[in-house]
Order: C-alpha cells, then sequence, then structure tokens
C-alpha cells in the first residue's frame, strides 16, 4: 500500500484498512470536522494526507483509553487544554471500570459455582448452620437429581448471593417451622382450619428461600414429606405422625384453593 504524503494522499478505503477503522467512522470523523482529509481528488473523493493519519493515529489512541470524541477535539485542537489533567480524570474512570468489572467477574464466578455446587458453604460451614445431621453431600446429591430443572437454576441464583449468616437466618426460618408444626399438632389443629392454612402459607414462605413454591408443587412436596424415608423420619423425629399430618394439612389447603391433590403435578 503507498504511503500517504502531504501531496500525494491515501483514499478512504486505503486508511480503514491500514488503521483497521471502518469506513462509517472516517466518515463520520469527516462530517464532525474531527479529522477531515486535507485533499481532494477531481472527482471529489476524499484524500488522507501524512499529517491527516499523524492525527487519526492520535485520535485512535485516546479512543482506545476511553475518551469521548469531544475530550479528543478539545485536546487536539485546544492549545490551552489540561491534557495531563484529561488522562488522569480518564485514568480515574478506568480504574473505577476495573474494579466494576472485578466485582462482576467475583459476582459471576459464585454464579458459576452455585449452579456447579448449589451450597457455597465449607463442610464446617454447612456443619456450623444446619447442625450435625446435615449431610456435607446432600447438595450434590440434589445436584446430580435437580441440575437441569428451572428450580435448580432459581436455587442456584439465590444461593449465589449468600454466606453464613444469610443461610443461619434461613435454618433458624426453618428451625421455626418445624417448631410451629410441632406445637400444632400437640394442640390438635385441625387441617382446614385457619391455624392450619396458616402454617401452610409459612411454609411456602420459608421454602421461598430455595425457589417459588406453587401450591401444586407443595403438595407434591407433602406427599414426598410422608412418603421419602429421610423426610418422613425428619418431621416424624420432631412429633410421631407429624409428617402424615403435615401432607394433610397441606393437602385441606390445596382443595380450599381449587386444586385436587390426587392430581396435582410439580408445575
Amino acid at each position: 500500500m503507498p504511503d500517504a504524503t502531504d501531496t500525494d494522499g491515501l483514499t478512504v478505503g486505503q486508511v480503514s484498512t491500514r488503521l483497521g477503522v471502518t469506513v462509517r467512522a472516517l466518515h463520520h470523523w469527516d462530517d464532525i470536522g474531527l479529522a477531515r482529509p486535507s485533499l481532494r481528488t477531481a472527482a471529489g473523493y476524499r484524500l488522507y494526507t501524512a499529517g491527516d493519519l499523524e492525527r487519526l493515529h492520535r485520535i485512535l489512541v485516546y479512543r482506545e483509553i476511553g475518551l469521548g470524541l469531544d475530550r479528543i477535539r478539545a485536546i487536539l485542537d485546544d492549545s490551552t487544554a489540561d491534557v495531563p489533567g484529561a488522562l488522569r480524570a480518564q485514568r480515574t474512570q478506568v480504574a473505577e471500570r476495573i474494579d466494576r468489572l472485578q466485582q462482576l467477574s467475583a459476582g459471576l464466578d459464585r454464579m458459576i459455582d452455585a449452579h456447579e455446587r448449589g451450597l457455597l458453604l465449607t463442610v464446617e460451614q454447612q456443619a456450623s448452620v444446619f447442625g450435625p445431621q446435615w449431610n456435607p453431600d446432600w447438595p450434590a446429591q440434589a445436584r446430580q437429581h435437580y441440575g437441569d430443572t428451572t428450580q435448580w437454576r432459581q436455587y442456584a441464583e439465590r444461593s449465589a448471593s449468600r454466606g453464613p449468616e444469610e443461610w443461619q437466618a434461613v435454618a433458624d426460618a426453618t428451625a421455626g417451622l418445624d417448631r410451629a408444626l410441632g406445637d400444632a399438632m400437640d394442640a390438635s389443629v385441625t387441617p382446614g382450619s385457619p391455624e392450619a392454612n396458616q402454617l401452610v402459607e409459612l411454609h411456602r414462605e420459608v421454602f421461598a428461600s430455595y425457589f417459588p413454591l406453587t401450591r401444586q408443587m407443595q403438595v407434591c412436596l407433602g406427599r414426598k414429606f410422608e412418603a421419602d424415608p429421610g423426610f418422613s423420619a425428619h418431621y416424624d423425629g420432631i412429633r410421631a405422625g407429624l409428617a402424615t399430618w403435615f401432607r394433610r394439612i397441606i393437602d385441606s389447603s390445596a382443595r380450599a384453593h381449587g386444586i385436587d391433590p390426587d392430581t396435582a403435578t410439580w408445575q
């Protein structure tokens, strides 16, 4: 490609190729008076001289560090412009942007870990938060069974922003619900009563710490609480027969909302 001189210039296409700038950008800079070619052919085509290319190189340098076109114009055209001051201000903005990007990167790392692991706590932290009965293998098992579901993605999104204190609050809310269920059963609260329905709503509220729980999904969980050996052992360990009673108050509440517990599905 030929070199530009002060008397023999390069075309827009040649400059575009040489500098890696789009023809559209060169036309725009010409239109706004930022970088106008000094020469024109008889046919009216733009031609850039060596001096024009030097100005374009400077524009590209300042644009690369994030300066806007108006600021670049001031630096190039105003002999009184405080160039070091403008560059220091830009450096401050770049540093702030880097900090935001680093925070974003850290957040993305946590989100990735949450989708892959579920619970972002060490084994020691899990035991401290959830108690000695907690099995640290449970999150991995849940990921294996439910990792492709919408609910796992919702759970991971919540988990990514939680540390030990937030999980402790979830564990405390869950323990409080368990105590309330046991006390209600002791008090012979009847399925379908206002007190029982209030507990069903409390369960949905507490469970929302993991993912939103529809009433049909809650019915499916109620069945699991009664039928699954692990869940039934947990609830029956609080009160004998609590797993079945819990399933019954969920079913009664569902019927009050027009849902047939016998045909409810996970939706």
